[in-house]
């Protein structure tokens, strides 16, 4: 029905998230019909995907060692906004009014243990004690895993022995651990929050007791 090449990039979009055969097939006969400079800027933007890199200090994507908002001086480094993917860290920035750093967790708590062991849960209360951070904002998504995430957090944070070094346990204490305000729709996704809802949740967010 289509030639070999153009079947192949349909089976490619419908391997995406949300992609279904049909949407597929509208998106490659879009790239069709563009002229040619735009498919090849298109094909070579793909081809830089290979050269991107985990930012490794707050695991986002990245295009060297550290990312632009890591190696970003300018920035608050005694806040930490912790989100569970890159894309939330394009929303909040897209607000404007958060200018600290950020930490990607890589999704939340479940019931698979697999699941939970592969959280960067360990590396964010180490970048807690050694670079003395002062807030951690939980803007994990409000759903029920991502309170039940927040909640975890919030425990664990708590429960960090002095031992490990860093902060002492009065110093760990005292750091500030706050929740986005309640003006997102329960069950939402920051990823697709509008910039003012955002903001108003940044700006009001809440201590967590």
């Amino acid at each position: 029905m289509y030639p070999k090449s153009f079947k192949k990039l349909i089976d490619n979009f419908s391997s995406l998230p949300s992609v279904g055969p049909k949407m597929a097939e509208r998106l490659v006969l879009h790239l069709f019909k563009q002229d040619k400079k735009m498919t090849e800027e298109f094909s070579e933007n793909l081809k830089e995907l290979k050269n991107l890199k985990i930012c490794k200090k707050c695991f986002n994507v990245s295009e060297g060692e550290f990312c632009g908002i890591c190696s970003d001086k300018k920035r608050d480094q005694k806040t930490i906004c912790v989100v569970e993917e890159p894309l939330d860290i394009i929303s909040i920035e897209k607000t404007g009014v958060y200018r600290g750093l950020y930490h990607v967790l890589g999704g939340t708590l479940d019931y698979s243990p697999d699941k939970q062991t592969n959280l960067k849960i360990p590396e964010l209360l180490g970048r807690i004690k050694n670079e003395k951070i002062k807030e951690i904002i939980l803007a994990t998504n409000p759903t029920t895993e991502g309170d039940a995430t927040a909640l975890y957090l919030k425990k664990k944070i708590h429960l960090v022995k002095s031992t490990e070094g860093g902060l002492t346990a009065q110093e760990f204490n005292r750091v500030k651990i706050s929740r986005l305000a309640k003006g997102m729709a329960t069950g939402g996704d920051i990823e697709y929050a509008d910039e003012a809802t955002l903001s108003a949740a940044l700006t009001n967010r809440r201590e967590m007791i």
